[in-house]
């Protein structure tokens, strides 16, 4: 057990390398069980997440290999088992996306309920309907259990825009028998990386960045060397972070067209960045003022499926949002707990009211001050973080295994940028 010790008050200044997607590395560590020749993956992060996602694919019989930092090679050519160890599905939501492949490749895939972040009520019934839809029987009475004697393609509306399940649908789709449309379907960067990975090993997918989906399904795929995208959620914590310390920051291998969304609400809070080819640059001397609507309306900062806001992103603009100038509404709609922790952040000082469990009213700027925090979850543990450099005095905070299952060295990065930042063993 860690914990981190924080000295705030200093700005951050220099110069960090985006990390690769982590919610693109854990479908395509998943669809490397679709070919039974070898993947090659590169620019995988390493963090917990990823790590976990190896160790079930040891557990099925593949044989994974490291081959430098950030690049693996996964031989699934023998797949001994269709089952995920409890163990491993426990801590971590994207177990799940194991089901598609092994009812491709296999016929049968048996797993506990997924774990991770404890944000609210996250549904599995998409990933269910979509997969009977094509031919798949599922039990849910002990471990979920998927069976298919063969797998047919089909027209299939989403009834929610899950990143999840539309990767979970692909995978199974991709070996399927005939045509396969799936209508709301998300189009997120990662969902994108994972088509454009299966389309390189031989699938056949049409519409990769809209929510309609054309899949004819193959016999087989083959071998691949696949490197997925930049980490657009780590660039925005990061870019929160220097706003909130008053520093700079520059990040190299930026994909530009990832982070519209994102100038989109940063500018709200009177934040902007300058990007040259990969490389953006947040200065020093922002605004921080809150860009009123017409009328001098409080502005609002809410996520939708992309292109809109990113939800994971929300806990970010809510700890920036108390450094700013003016009043602003944040409004995360898609999961009922994920603003709770925002009773630290009124601990430490930030003038916020919990409208409700989706909708919270930040003023700023406010001081805040150190304290003892808690990270409940990956995004909320990184918003921690940056509340606590924004900070007066020293601040610890527990749990932080949450945070690094979604952020790579994040200690050893924030020390490169100036930050006084320990990780400490608990003892």
């Amino acid at each position: 057990m860690f914990e981190y010790k924080v000295e705030g008050g200093i700005p951050i200044r220099g110069t960090i390398a985006a990390s690769g997607n982590k919610n693109s590395a854990l479908p395509c560590i998943a669809a490397s069980l679709l070919t039974e020749e070898p993947v090659i993956l590169r620019n995988i992060p390493e963090i917990e997440d990823t790590g976990v996602m190896l160790l079930i694919l040891q557990s099925l019989g593949a044989e994974v290999e490291r081959l430098a930092d950030h690049e693996w090679k996964i031989d699934a050519s023998k797949i001994e088992k269709n089952d995920i160890p409890q163990e491993l599905s426990k801590k971590i939501r994207a177990s799940i996306l194991f089901a598609g492949p092994l009812l491709a490749r296999t016929g049968k895939a048996i797993m506990p309920p997924p774990g991770g972040d404890v944000i609210g009520r996250r549904r599995v019934d998409t990933h269910f309907l979509a997969l009977q839809e094509l031919g798949a029987r599922i039990s849910v009475d002990g471990p979920f259990t998927f069976t298919a004697n063969k797998l047919v393609g089909a027209d299939i509306f989403l009834d929610e825009t899950s990143v999840t399940a539309t990767e979970n649908t692909v995978m199974a789709a991709v070996l399927a028998e005939g045509h396969t449309k799936i209508t709301n379907a998300a189009s997120e960067p990662h969902v994108q990386d994972l088509c454009n990975m299966l389309v390189a090993m031989g699938a056949k997918i049409t519409g990769i960045g809209s929510n309609i989906l054309n899949i004819d399904g193959v016999k087989k795929l083959h071998s691949v060397d696949f490197a997925i995208g930049p980490d657009f959620m780590e660039i925005g914590s990061y870019i929160g972070l220097a706003a909130a310390t008053k520093g700079s920051i520059t990040i190299t291998g930026v994909k530009a067209e990832d982070m519209r969304p994102l100038r989109v609400a940063f500018g709200k809070l009177g934040i902007r960045w300058v990007i040259e080819e990969d490389k953006l640059t947040v200065n020093v001397g922002q605004e921080m003022k809150i860009n009123s609507d017409l009328g001098g309306m409080i502005p609002k900062i809410d996520d939708s499926p992309w292109p809109g806001f990113p939800p994971d992103l929300t806990s970010i603009m809510t700890v920036v949002a108390t450094q700013v100038e003016g009043t602003v509404l944040i409004f995360e709609k898609m999961f009922e707990s994920r603003m709770f922790f925002v009773d630290k952040l009124i601990s430490m000082g930030a003038r916020i009211t919990l409208c409700d469990p989706h909708r919270a009213v930040v003023s700023g700027p406010s001081t805040l001050h150190g304290d003892h925090l808690v990270s409940p979850d990956v995004r909320a543990g990184m918003a921690m973080v940056i509340a606590a450099m924004a900070a007066h005095g020293e601040s610890t905070i527990s749990n932080v295994y949450q945070i690094e299952r979604g952020y790579e060295r994040l200690v050893e990065k924030l020390q490169s940028l100036g930050a006084r930042i320990k990780r400490v063993e608990i003892k």
